[in-house]
């Protein structure tokens, strides 16, 4: 069909190949750079939006246990990596200095000095619950069906982020432990233990549905942290894992699963990156003032929305 993603079975029955076109390559570039930072999944996103489009032969092979879809998709979240790692190069120059500086000194001293730790205490928990079931639960979930049902779920949690937020003791703690100068509590004023927390919920990413940026700023906002902090913190902590996933999924782009998709891939990446570095720089200066309840309302509305157009079809 013209226009459409075909999906060629091997000889042997055995291999799936994925093919895109160059339009939905664009696409999905675009989709993924906007939706992997702001707070509605990206994940969820790329499977329900096929289904909309009706790009049936995508759809077909998302779930499949050896489909290069995974691989492509990566690559994506990849693309948003290069376009995190563009905006804050300053800070990250300055966090593995001071975190280099630390192993000279066997002290944490600076702000950066601990920031690079909080984001080594957040990496493990979700590279850790990654590399166990990141499979079971792209085969169990990356379904248009399931990923509604879980972007309203995502909708919910967003609405709810904001009482975490203004809860008492929450704030009570900030001012305890260092607040800034509109109340929020100060980034580096987090221990290990609610850096690990942050990694933990960054983990739910792994299901169709749950933002990987809105379920930590969601825990960020629980310990105190103010919208921007949180995402700033959000941000950090997903690269390394994101980027340790391209590297870990790369050879399945590089071998016959990747063939007739490896072009696609590159040109998806760079347009995720582009797209993914002027997200960042709406966000940070949106997320100054404003909080995440529009995006909770989008999640709610889109989320039924495709919940009742996939039950109909």
């Amino acid at each position: 069909m013209p226009g459409a993603a075909h999906v060629l079975l091997a000889a042997h029955g055995a291999q799936v190949h994925l093919h895109l076109t160059w339009f939905q390559t664009v696409v999905l570039g675009v989709l993924q750079g906007v939706s992997e930072l702001f707070p509605v999944s990206s994940l969820g996103h790329i499977v329900l939006l096929p289904s909309l489009f009706g790009w049936h032969q995508v759809v077909t092979v998302q779930s499949d246990p050896e489909s290069p879809w995974l691989a492509f998709v990566v690559m994506l979240h990849v693309g948003s990596a290069f376009g995190l790692l563009v905006y804050f190069w300053r800070d990250w120059v300055a966090i593995i200095k001071a975190w280099l500086h630390t192993l000279v000194t066997r002290k944490i001293e600076t702000a950066n000095e601990r920031l690079a730790w909080l984001i080594i205490a957040g990496s493990i928990p979700a590279g850790v619950i990654g590399l166990a079931f990141e499979h079971q639960l792209r085969v169990a979930l990356a379904k248009p069906e399931s990923a509604a049902l879980f972007l309203i779920l995502n909708g919910g949690i967003l609405l709810g982020a904001e009482r975490l937020r203004r809860r008492s003791e929450i704030r009570a703690l900030a001012v305890r432990e260092g607040a800034k100068a509109d109340g929020g509590r100060r980034l580096d004023s987090l221990d290990y233990r609610e850096a690990a927390v942050v990694g933990l919920a960054q983990s739910t990413a792994l299901i169709a549905g749950i933002s990987r940026e809105g379920a930590c700023m969601t825990a960020g906002l629980a310990r105190g942290l103010d919208n921007e902090d949180s995402a700033r913190f959000a941000f950090l902590l997903a690269t390394p894992i994101i980027l340790a996933a391209g590297l870990f999924k790369l050879s399945d782009l590089t071998g016959p699963l990747g063939n007739g998709l490896r072009a696609q891939a590159l040109v998806a990446m760079v347009i995720t990156g582009v797209t993914a570095l002027l997200s960042v720089r709406f966000l940070m200066r949106y997320f100054k003032t404003r909080t995440l309840t529009p995006f909770g309302i989008y999640c709610l509305a889109f989320g039924t929305f495709m919940a009742i157009y996939i039950a109909v079809k």
